[in-house]
């Protein structure tokens, strides 16, 4: 688990607070009494404290093996703690708690399995120490301290309670942070979510004068380019490049159509359609419009058999068009586009796109729907938007198989809205 900046300059600035505490309570009592604890040593511990921070930081400043610097810490503060229960009396003292905010802070800063290494290392050092000074291993910081020894009984309860106490706190705090993780990565996905949202709202604001500024003039080039073409003596190429020009118009108009479903959907009209024709004719006019070059070869189940289907052709049209279009743009060099209908089990019908372009990396193919976010030179990011949204109003779903230099498969499912229909040609 790489362990994360503001987690380890947060351990380090807590740590602080709390010997500042310390101090502060340090000095309260030396200004009470005299007879309490040898508080210079108290002092001694604090300043030192301070100076392994002042430490910490600068090694901080360097972002090199994080990992490494928590886990010093980490270890530091047992050692520092165990120095403070030793000099207030061992078991006798009241300041083992302390272990658990050292626990809490592998937990959080490090990882859950950190949490027990620092829970066994406290029981270690806390172990040694109250067995060391009840049997004179290790000698009482003041002679004083020896007058109140624990029985045996005691030792050992105290002992055992205290381990129970910290590995009982790792595993609360380990259960506790797995959820704040959890609750930390579906807040940043709703954040991306919410992002994305923000953007769609954003087109739709767009889309109105799009609509006003785009969609009129394009009806009256068309209409003009109608006309004329009736009134006129045209030779077989003026009329093919007429037809051209008032196919791409009727193009154009559809994209603004479909750009503003992103932000309203339409009523769609449902009618029985044939999906096979409507491949068809996307590919003839992306191959007319020059889109869909020679050196792409086109094959598949589409080019024969019928594929009736009960939706919204201007919808189809769309997603056919975007999907078949992108692919295209994903191999500049040439190379061949497959497109195929299959049978989705009883109820649904598949329709798969793959190429055998560049691919896409992890991150392009997890973005690759997100609006105005486009793979390629001069791409405006609208239109796998438009078919995520289609597909979803047609309550489809969309598999996507991609990697860098493999080509990219696209597999769209669609429920048949009347069960299944008889279909030629389709692949079982």
């Amino acid at each position: 688990m790489k362990i994360d900046r503001r987690s380890l300059k947060s351990l380090i600035f807590a740590r602080l607070i709390v010997v500042s505490t310390l101090l502060v309570g340090a000095l309260i009592i030396q200004l009470s009494t005299t007879s309490f604890l040898p508080l210079e040593t108290v002092y001694y511990l604090i300043l030192a404290t301070f100076a392994l921070s002042g430490i910490y930081l600068l090694f901080f400043r360097f972002d090199r093996h994080l990992r490494v610097q928590a886990a010093v810490q980490i270890v530091f503060d047992l050692l520092l703690v165990t120095a403070l229960v030793y000099v207030t009396g061992g078991i006798t003292g009241n300041l083992f708690f302390l272990y658990v905010f050292v626990i809490i802070a592998a937990s959080l800063v490090i990882s859950s399995r950190a949490a027990y290494l620092a829970a066994g290392l406290a029981a270690i050092f806390f172990g040694v120490l109250a067995d060391g000074m009840f049997y004179g291993l290790i000698p009482y910081f003041r002679p004083a301290q020896s007058e109140s020894a624990p029985s045996f009984g005691v030792v050992l309860y105290t002992i055992f309670l205290a381990w129970g106490l910290f590995f009982v706190i790792a595993a609360l705090v380990n259960y506790l942070s797995r959820n704040l993780r959890k609750a930390w990565d579906a807040l940043a996905l709703a954040r991306h979510e919410l992002e994305i949202k923000e953007r769609q709202a954003a087109a739709g604001r767009m889309s109105a004068l799009i609509a006003h500024e785009i969609r009129n003039p394009l009806a009256a080039i068309s209409g003009a380019v109608q006309v004329l073409k009736s009134d006129l003596a045209l030779s077989a190429e003026q009329a093919r490049l007429m037809d051209i020009v008032v196919g791409e118009s009727q193009r154009v108009s559809t994209t603004i159509d479909q750009f503003l479903h992103l932000a309203s959907p339409a009523r769609e009209e449902v009618a029985s359609i044939d999906l096979a024709v409507i491949l068809r004719e996307t590919v003839t006019m992306l191959r007319v419009s020059g889109v869909l070059g020679d050196r792409i070869q086109v094959r598949g189940s589409f080019e024969g058999g019928r594929v009736p289907f009960r939706g919204s052709a201007g919808a189809f049209k769309q997603i056919f068009w975007n999907l078949v279009r992108n692919a295209v743009q994903a191999m500049p060099d040439g190379g061949t586009l497959s497109l195929d209908f299959s049978e989705g089990g009883p109820d649904a019908l598949r329709v798969r796109f793959s190429d055998t372009g560049k691919g896409m990396t992890p991150d392009e193919r997890d973005r690759m729907f997100e609006p105005f976010y486009s793979r390629f030179e001069g791409g405006r990011g609208l239109g796998m938007a438009v078919v995520e949204r289609l597909v979803a109003d047609l309550r489809g779903t969309i598999a996507v198989e991609s990697a860098p230099g493999t080509g990219t498969t696209i597999l769209l499912t669609f429920p048949r809205p009347e069960g299944r229909v008889p279909a030629e040609g389709l692949r079982p």
